[in-house]
């Protein structure tokens, strides 16, 4: 079932579903997870978000219409919970979406499972200086190596706008980088 089509259609038969699933979180899970990581910061919370976004998938793979990749479909939910998560972490400590970022920024030094040096550190607390939007387009871009066009599915955002942003990030985060 290496083709992606084929795995769809096991994972939308009943009959061969929960196999068809235990092969698309082996084939995703490691991804989704880092995609993740880059967005909560935690490493509990994106344990969380991941757990999530596969009962979503589960629930949901029968309404999958395989308009886009199955991975930029899945991408879209974990990123999607992604944001809900710290939106509500926001809203519940009374604190603008901004303010989370910064102290996420700033619990970076003390995570045991962050294992970055000191510009790796640097470069992350610059990117979550950014507005959300660019934080993400800068992290599916620069880390995940995602072409445009799938960004733009993922976030259903135009690829001119996806330029601008990923543009405005660069300029942002090199400026930041600079001034230390």
């Amino acid at each position: 079932m290496n083709d992606e089509r084929e795995l769809i259609i096991a994972l939308q038969n009943t009959s061969t579903k929960e196999k068809a699933f235990r092969q698309l979180m082996t084939l995703y899970k490691e991804r989704l997870y880092w995609h993740i990581r880059k967005i909560v910061i935690s490493h509990d919370d994106t344990d969380d978000v991941l757990q999530n976004t596969f009962i979503k998938v589960f629930k949901s793979i029968h309404k999958f219409k395989g308009d886009s990749k199955l991975y930029s479909w899945m991408y879209r939910i974990a990123t999607n919970e992604s944001i809900t998560l710290l939106n509500k972490k926001a809203k519940e400590r009374h604190i603008e979406i901004s303010e989370l970022h910064t102290e996420l920024g700033q619990s970076l030094q003390s995570d045991v499972y962050f294992s970055g040096d000191e510009i790796q550190l640097l470069l992350q607390k610059a990117i979550l200086t950014l507005p959300q939007k660019q934080q993400l387009v800068f992290n599916m871009k620069y880390y995940d190596e995602l072409k445009y066009k799938e960004i733009s599915e993922i976030l259903d955002t135009s690829v001119g706008a996806l330029k601008a942003s990923y543009f405005h990030a660069v300029k942002k985060i090199e400026e930041i980088i600079k001034s230390h």
